[in-house]
Protein backbone atom coordinates (compact mmCIF):
# COMPACT_ATOMS: atom_id res chain seq x y z
CA UNK A 1 0.00 0.00 0.00
CA UNK A 2 1.39 3.78 -0.89
CA UNK A 3 2.24 5.85 1.77
CA UNK A 4 -0.89 8.06 2.63
CA UNK A 5 -0.52 11.95 3.37
CA UNK A 6 -2.67 13.43 5.93
CA UNK A 7 -1.70 16.60 6.88
CA UNK A 8 0.95 19.23 5.43
CA UNK A 9 3.05 21.96 6.69
CA UNK A 10 4.40 23.37 3.39
CA UNK A 11 7.80 26.07 3.93
CA UNK A 12 7.17 29.24 2.19
CA UNK A 13 3.60 29.15 1.91
CA UNK A 14 0.72 30.73 3.97
CA UNK A 15 -1.47 27.72 5.58
CA UNK A 16 -5.03 29.39 5.98
CA UNK A 17 -7.42 26.66 6.54
CA UNK A 18 -6.98 23.04 7.64
CA UNK A 19 -10.56 21.42 6.99
CA UNK A 20 -11.21 17.41 7.89
CA UNK A 21 -9.43 16.55 4.18
CA UNK A 22 -8.32 19.86 2.95
CA UNK A 23 -5.32 21.80 3.74
CA UNK A 24 -5.61 25.74 1.60
CA UNK A 25 -2.77 27.77 1.20
CA UNK A 26 -2.78 30.95 -0.16
CA UNK A 27 -0.59 31.39 -3.13
CA UNK A 28 -0.85 35.25 -4.43
CA UNK A 29 -3.99 35.96 -5.81
CA UNK A 30 -4.45 32.10 -5.82
CA UNK A 31 -5.53 29.25 -3.72
CA UNK A 32 -3.72 26.18 -3.60
CA UNK A 33 -6.64 23.14 -2.35
CA UNK A 34 -4.70 20.28 -1.21
CA UNK A 35 -6.37 16.86 -0.73
CA UNK A 36 -5.29 15.03 2.07
CA UNK A 37 -5.68 11.14 2.72
CA UNK A 38 -7.63 12.41 6.04
CA UNK A 39 -11.19 10.61 6.36
CA UNK A 40 -13.93 11.75 8.70
CA UNK A 41 -17.25 9.57 9.62
CA UNK A 42 -19.97 11.54 12.13
CA UNK A 43 -17.42 14.65 12.05
CA UNK A 44 -14.50 13.38 13.65
CA UNK A 45 -11.43 13.18 11.34
CA UNK A 46 -10.38 8.96 11.79
CA UNK A 47 -6.90 7.44 11.70
CA UNK A 48 -5.20 5.80 9.82
CA UNK A 49 -5.62 7.87 6.52
CA UNK A 50 -7.15 6.06 3.66
CA UNK A 51 -4.04 5.61 0.82
CA UNK A 52 -4.60 7.71 -2.60
CA UNK A 53 -8.03 9.29 -1.20
CA UNK A 54 -6.47 13.13 -1.66
CA UNK A 55 -5.49 11.66 -5.53
CA UNK A 56 -8.63 10.54 -6.56
CA UNK A 57 -10.18 13.56 -5.17
CA UNK A 58 -8.65 15.50 -6.50
CA UNK A 59 -7.73 13.70 -9.91
CA UNK A 60 -11.36 12.72 -10.45
CA UNK A 61 -12.34 16.80 -9.66
CA UNK A 62 -10.26 17.54 -12.42
CA UNK A 63 -11.72 15.38 -15.13
CA UNK A 64 -15.24 16.18 -14.06
CA UNK A 65 -14.37 20.06 -14.36
CA UNK A 66 -13.06 19.04 -17.99
CA UNK A 67 -16.43 17.15 -18.71
CA UNK A 68 -18.73 19.82 -17.67
CA UNK A 69 -16.20 22.80 -19.14
CA UNK A 70 -19.06 24.17 -21.42
CA UNK A 71 -21.96 24.06 -18.63
CA UNK A 72 -20.68 26.64 -16.63
CA UNK A 73 -17.00 28.27 -15.59
CA UNK A 74 -15.50 26.36 -12.37
CA UNK A 75 -12.46 27.98 -10.24
CA UNK A 76 -9.45 25.74 -11.23
CA UNK A 77 -6.27 27.56 -12.87
CA UNK A 78 -4.06 24.08 -13.10
CA UNK A 79 -3.64 21.02 -11.62
CA UNK A 80 0.14 20.24 -12.98
CA UNK A 81 2.58 20.92 -10.23
CA UNK A 82 5.12 21.88 -13.07
CA UNK A 83 2.76 25.13 -13.93
CA UNK A 84 2.29 25.96 -10.48
CA UNK A 85 4.54 28.86 -8.69
CA UNK A 86 7.72 28.34 -7.75
CA UNK A 87 7.11 28.11 -4.07
CA UNK A 88 4.63 25.41 -4.58
CA UNK A 89 6.94 23.50 -7.44
CA UNK A 90 9.80 23.12 -4.28
CA UNK A 91 7.04 20.51 -2.84
CA UNK A 92 5.93 18.70 -5.80
CA UNK A 93 6.64 15.26 -4.50
CA UNK A 94 3.65 15.77 -1.77
CA UNK A 95 1.73 17.88 -4.23
CA UNK A 96 1.40 15.98 -7.14
CA UNK A 97 -1.77 14.28 -7.99
CA UNK A 98 -3.76 15.99 -5.09
CA UNK A 99 -3.37 19.76 -5.22
CA UNK A 100 -5.26 22.59 -7.35
CA UNK A 101 -4.37 25.70 -8.26
CA UNK A 102 -7.61 27.81 -8.36
CA UNK A 103 -9.43 31.00 -8.40
CA UNK A 104 -10.28 32.84 -5.19
CA UNK A 105 -14.13 33.36 -4.95
CA UNK A 106 -16.71 35.15 -2.47
CA UNK A 107 -18.23 31.90 -2.15
CA UNK A 108 -22.08 31.19 -1.47
CA UNK A 109 -22.89 29.88 2.48
CA UNK A 110 -24.94 27.43 1.20
CA UNK A 111 -24.46 23.77 -0.22
CA UNK A 112 -25.99 23.14 -3.26
CA UNK A 113 -27.56 19.76 -2.85
CA UNK A 114 -29.33 17.79 -6.18
CA UNK A 115 -31.18 14.38 -5.73
CA UNK A 116 -32.13 11.97 -7.78
CA UNK A 117 -32.89 8.89 -5.21
CA UNK A 118 -34.81 9.34 -1.94
CA UNK A 119 -31.85 8.08 -0.09
CA UNK A 120 -30.09 9.23 3.16
CA UNK A 121 -31.04 12.87 4.93
CA UNK A 122 -33.44 12.97 2.72
CA UNK A 123 -35.14 9.68 3.27
CA UNK A 124 -35.07 10.62 7.12
CA UNK A 125 -36.85 14.06 6.45
CA UNK A 126 -39.62 12.09 4.27
CA UNK A 127 -39.84 9.37 7.21
CA UNK A 128 -40.74 11.91 9.61
CA UNK A 129 -42.18 14.83 7.07
CA UNK A 130 -43.80 13.38 3.97
CA UNK A 131 -41.19 16.65 2.02
CA UNK A 132 -37.36 16.84 1.50
CA UNK A 133 -36.68 20.41 2.18
CA UNK A 134 -40.03 22.05 0.97
CA UNK A 135 -40.26 19.31 -1.54
CA UNK A 136 -43.92 17.58 -0.75
CA UNK A 137 -43.81 14.32 -2.37
CA UNK A 138 -45.93 11.59 -2.63
CA UNK A 139 -46.70 9.27 0.20
CA UNK A 140 -45.85 5.51 1.09
CA UNK A 141 -42.72 6.46 -1.32
CA UNK A 142 -39.89 3.34 -0.63
CA UNK A 143 -36.54 3.81 0.11
CA UNK A 144 -34.07 4.40 -2.76
CA UNK A 145 -37.02 5.08 -5.20
CA UNK A 146 -35.82 7.31 -8.23
CA UNK A 147 -37.26 11.03 -7.91
CA UNK A 148 -38.13 12.47 -11.53
CA UNK A 149 -37.46 15.43 -11.47
CA UNK A 150 -34.61 15.18 -9.17
CA UNK A 151 -34.68 17.39 -6.57
CA UNK A 152 -32.59 20.91 -4.99
CA UNK A 153 -32.66 21.09 -1.80
CA UNK A 154 -29.95 23.16 -0.27
CA UNK A 155 -28.46 23.00 3.04
CA UNK A 156 -26.65 25.55 5.36
CA UNK A 157 -22.78 25.02 5.76
CA UNK A 158 -22.20 24.29 9.55
CA UNK A 159 -18.31 25.15 11.34
CA UNK A 160 -19.10 22.43 13.50
CA UNK A 161 -21.86 19.37 13.45
CA UNK A 162 -24.06 18.68 10.07
CA UNK A 163 -25.03 20.40 7.95
CA UNK A 164 -29.01 21.55 8.00
CA UNK A 165 -30.91 20.73 5.16
CA UNK A 166 -33.54 24.13 4.49
CA UNK A 167 -36.20 24.96 1.92
CA UNK A 168 -35.59 27.34 -1.08
CA UNK A 169 -36.73 30.15 0.26
CA UNK A 170 -34.12 29.66 3.17
CA UNK A 171 -31.80 29.62 0.68
CA UNK A 172 -32.81 32.86 -1.07
CA UNK A 173 -32.91 34.67 2.26
CA UNK A 174 -28.99 33.63 2.58
CA UNK A 175 -27.78 34.23 -1.02
CA UNK A 176 -30.51 36.89 -2.15
CA UNK A 177 -33.08 35.26 -4.53
CA UNK A 178 -31.47 35.83 -7.77
CA UNK A 179 -28.33 34.12 -6.66
CA UNK A 180 -30.25 31.13 -5.06
CA UNK A 181 -32.45 30.49 -8.43
CA UNK A 182 -28.81 30.23 -10.19
CA UNK A 183 -27.43 27.96 -8.14
CA UNK A 184 -30.63 26.14 -8.32
CA UNK A 185 -30.62 25.88 -12.14
CA UNK A 186 -26.86 24.98 -12.46
CA UNK A 187 -26.86 22.48 -9.92
CA UNK A 188 -29.81 20.51 -11.45
CA UNK A 189 -28.36 20.85 -14.84
CA UNK A 190 -24.95 19.91 -13.53
CA UNK A 191 -26.41 17.13 -11.71
CA UNK A 192 -28.02 15.62 -14.69
CA UNK A 193 -25.61 16.43 -17.32
CA UNK A 194 -23.40 13.84 -14.94
CA UNK A 195 -25.21 11.44 -14.43
CA UNK A 196 -25.87 10.58 -18.03
CA UNK A 197 -22.29 10.43 -18.17
CA UNK A 198 -22.14 7.97 -15.62
CA UNK A 199 -24.77 5.84 -16.83
CA UNK A 200 -23.11 5.11 -19.79
CA UNK A 201 -20.40 3.33 -17.56
CA UNK A 202 -22.94 1.17 -15.45
CA UNK A 203 -22.93 3.67 -12.82
CA UNK A 204 -25.77 5.70 -10.76
CA UNK A 205 -25.10 9.44 -9.53
CA UNK A 206 -27.74 9.17 -6.65
CA UNK A 207 -27.32 12.20 -5.00
CA UNK A 208 -24.68 15.12 -5.03
CA UNK A 209 -23.24 18.32 -3.24
CA UNK A 210 -21.76 21.15 -5.32
CA UNK A 211 -20.55 24.60 -4.04
CA UNK A 212 -20.10 28.24 -6.21
CA UNK A 213 -18.57 30.95 -5.64
CA UNK A 214 -18.79 34.53 -7.33
CA UNK A 215 -15.94 35.78 -9.06
CA UNK A 216 -14.81 39.86 -9.21
CA UNK A 217 -16.74 40.34 -12.36
CA UNK A 218 -19.79 38.86 -10.14
CA UNK A 219 -20.07 35.47 -12.73
CA UNK A 220 -21.42 31.94 -10.67
CA UNK A 221 -18.52 29.80 -10.77
CA UNK A 222 -18.51 26.14 -9.47
CA UNK A 223 -15.98 25.44 -6.90
CA UNK A 224 -14.47 22.91 -4.32
CA UNK A 225 -14.85 19.06 -5.38
CA UNK A 226 -17.52 17.61 -7.79
CA UNK A 227 -19.14 14.24 -8.30
CA UNK A 228 -16.39 12.46 -6.14
CA UNK A 229 -17.05 9.75 -3.53
CA UNK A 230 -16.52 12.72 -1.04
CA UNK A 231 -19.28 14.54 -2.21
CA UNK A 232 -21.27 12.37 -4.21
CA UNK A 233 -23.20 9.02 -3.47
CA UNK A 234 -22.24 6.44 -6.36
CA UNK A 235 -24.15 2.90 -6.95
CA UNK A 236 -23.62 0.39 -9.05
CA UNK A 237 -26.49 0.45 -11.37
CA UNK A 238 -26.52 -3.26 -11.84
CA UNK A 239 -26.94 -3.70 -8.60
CA UNK A 240 -29.48 -0.84 -7.74
CA UNK A 241 -32.82 -2.39 -6.08
CA UNK A 242 -35.25 -0.16 -5.21
CA UNK A 243 -36.91 -0.47 -1.57
CA UNK A 244 -33.88 -0.94 0.26
CA UNK A 245 -30.28 0.29 1.41
CA UNK A 246 -27.69 0.12 -1.94
CA UNK A 247 -24.08 -0.45 -1.68
CA UNK A 248 -22.12 2.95 -2.28
CA UNK A 249 -18.56 3.70 -3.88
CA UNK A 250 -17.81 5.78 -0.60
CA UNK A 251 -16.61 5.58 2.80
CA UNK A 252 -20.09 3.87 4.14
CA UNK A 253 -18.06 0.44 4.86
CA UNK A 254 -15.84 2.78 7.41
CA UNK A 255 -19.16 3.95 8.80
CA UNK A 256 -20.64 0.55 9.09
CA UNK A 257 -17.63 -0.61 10.82
CA UNK A 258 -17.67 1.92 13.38
CA UNK A 259 -21.61 1.03 14.36
CA UNK A 260 -20.43 -2.30 14.78
CA UNK A 261 -17.45 -1.54 16.81
CA UNK A 262 -20.14 0.25 19.25
CA UNK A 263 -18.07 3.96 19.01
CA UNK A 264 -20.42 6.19 20.35
CA UNK A 265 -19.60 8.85 17.57
CA UNK A 266 -17.35 11.06 20.77
CA UNK A 267 -14.14 11.95 19.97
CA UNK A 268 -11.47 10.08 19.96
CA UNK A 269 -12.68 7.18 16.93
CA UNK A 270 -11.44 3.69 17.10
CA UNK A 271 -8.33 3.14 14.64
CA UNK A 272 -9.65 1.61 11.69
CA UNK A 273 -7.91 -1.56 11.14
CA UNK A 274 -5.87 -2.32 7.98
CA UNK A 275 -8.54 -4.54 6.22
CA UNK A 276 -11.06 -1.79 6.22
CA UNK A 277 -8.13 0.86 4.94
CA UNK A 278 -7.41 -1.05 2.30
CA UNK A 279 -10.88 -1.87 1.32
CA UNK A 280 -11.84 1.66 1.57
CA UNK A 281 -9.02 2.66 -0.69
CA UNK A 282 -10.07 0.28 -3.38
CA UNK A 283 -13.34 1.59 -3.41
CA UNK A 284 -12.38 4.86 -4.26
CA UNK A 285 -9.74 3.52 -6.93
CA UNK A 286 -12.39 1.59 -8.16
CA UNK A 287 -15.10 4.31 -8.89
CA UNK A 288 -12.52 6.55 -10.34
CA UNK A 289 -11.82 3.91 -12.82
CA UNK A 290 -15.35 3.03 -13.16
CA UNK A 291 -15.88 6.78 -14.19
CA UNK A 292 -13.44 7.82 -16.28
CA UNK A 293 -11.71 4.51 -17.95
CA UNK A 294 -8.24 5.03 -16.06
CA UNK A 295 -6.18 3.81 -13.39
CA UNK A 296 -5.22 6.09 -10.67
Amino acid sequence: MTATVTQTSLEGLDLIQRGKVRDIYAVGEHLLIVATDRLSAYDVVLSPGIPDKGRVLTTLSVWWFDQLKDAVPNHLVTADVDEMPEAVRAHADVLRGRSMLVKRLDMLAIECVARGYLVGSGWKDYQRTGSVCGHALPADLPMSVKLEPPLFTPATKAEEGHDENIDFDTAAQITGAERAAEARRLTLELYGKAREIAAERGVIIADTKLEFGVDADGQLVLADEIFTPDSSRFWDASKYEEGKPQESFDKQQVRDWLDEAGWDRSPPAPVLPDEVVERTSATYKEIFRRLTGQSL
